[in-house]
């Protein structure tokens, strides 16, 4: 059975139109790079799912991909059109011949990669089923749209790190994308955690979350607090912004500590802070999102959506990536 049949029988009949809306890059560049046109579906293999997208997050790395940092890097050529787009959530539209726990019509949510089969920023997502799962009951799809990555990398950060109930931990960019559901993730392990929050707003968000204390990084001296926090020094750090500031503050880490350093979090410190810095990315496999799931269903976890934007106006989401927001942006697709 070819793709398109498949398509066809798997919403019960109804006609999955070839074409769809998206938001495309036919060059790399600004944000005037970015515009909305129809392009052809995309084709759905064996082990594939093909999500109706109802909102894709909108990730901080999205204004680099835009500009081509990420050429070449993934080992694939990068081709036009190009969608941007590595988290959303919706519905099955279709599913692969060999996948068999997925349901059409049922709510998921995924981490994808735009290359080579594009993103998330568009009416349809085509994802391997072992990066898809069902969203849990008591979320929102908003919320899990904009979710997948952040989470699943906040998730790998803390397995790295490895912390035991009651030692420390300070959350480097704690009130952006990753760092504000790695406080919710540390503390339902019973890890206290300091959050280096930005602007006020971004300290009022890490305290509501359950941090157990929460500074400024754009004003307060990081460093005094840390060691307010633990005199002897913190057990470790989980860093999703780099910079002078985060540099400063992994001093307060004891030398025999742990800092874990998603890729892609730049800049890169110019000296070592003593305790070992490890690079990792999110695992966002069926055992990782099965994990996240559990926590999600046992805890009050919440994904914050700082504002959502029609997807025609992706544009618009990028001019705010440049801004100050605290959470995660998304787009409403469907």
């Amino acid at each position: 059975m070819d793709a398109d049949n498949r398509v066809e029988r798997a919403a019960g009949g109804a006609i999955v139109e070839p074409q769809m809306n998206a938001v495309v890059l036919d060059r790399f560049g600004g944000v005037d790079a970015l515009s909305s046109r129809r392009i052809t579906l995309p084709e759905v293999g064996d082990d594939d799912v093909l999500i109706r997208v109802e909102f894709a997050g909108v990730g901080s790395w999205d204004a680099g991909e835009r500009e081509g940092d990420y050429d070449g890097v993934f080992g694939v050529a990068s081709t036009f059109p190009y969608v941007l787009g590595w988290d959303a959530a919706g519905t099955v539209a279709a599913a692969g011949r060999n996948v068999t726990r997925f349901d059409v019509g049922e709510r998921v949510y995924a981490a994808t990669m735009p290359v080579p089969r594009g993103g998330f920023y568009a009416e349809y997502g085509v994802v391997d089923a072992e990066f898809v799962a069902r969203v849990p009951d008591r979320m929102p799809t908003e919320q899990a749209g904009a979710m997948a990555w952040d989470a699943l990398t906040a998730l790998s950060g803390l397995d790295l790190l490895g912390l035991r109930p009651g030692e420390t931990l300070m959350v480097f960019g704690a009130s952006g994308g990753i760092g504000h559901l790695a406080v919710q993730l540390a503390r339902h392990r019973g890890v206290r955690v300091l959050a280096v929050a930005s602007g006020d707003d971004g300290v009022a968000l890490a305290r509501r979350l359950g941090a157990d204390d929460a500074v400024n990084g754009r004003k307060d001296d990081v460093l005094a607090a840390a060691f307010e926090f633990a005199p002897g020094g913190l057990d470790a750090a989980l860093v999703t912004a780099g910079g002078e500031t985060a540099e400063r503050s992994l001093r307060a880490i004891k030398g025999s500590g742990r800092v874990a350093w998603p890729n892609g979090v730049w800049p890169m410190p110019a000296t070592s802070p003593g305790a070992r810095i490890s690079h990792f990315d999110g695992d966002r496999s069926r055992t990782a999102t099965d994990r996240l799931n559990a926590i999600i269903e046992a805890s009050s976890f919440e994904v914050h959506v700082a504002r959502t934007f029609p997807l025609a106006r992706a544009g618009d989401a990028h001019r705010v990536l440049g801004g100050h927001y605290v959470g995660k942006l998304a787009l409403k697709v469907g």
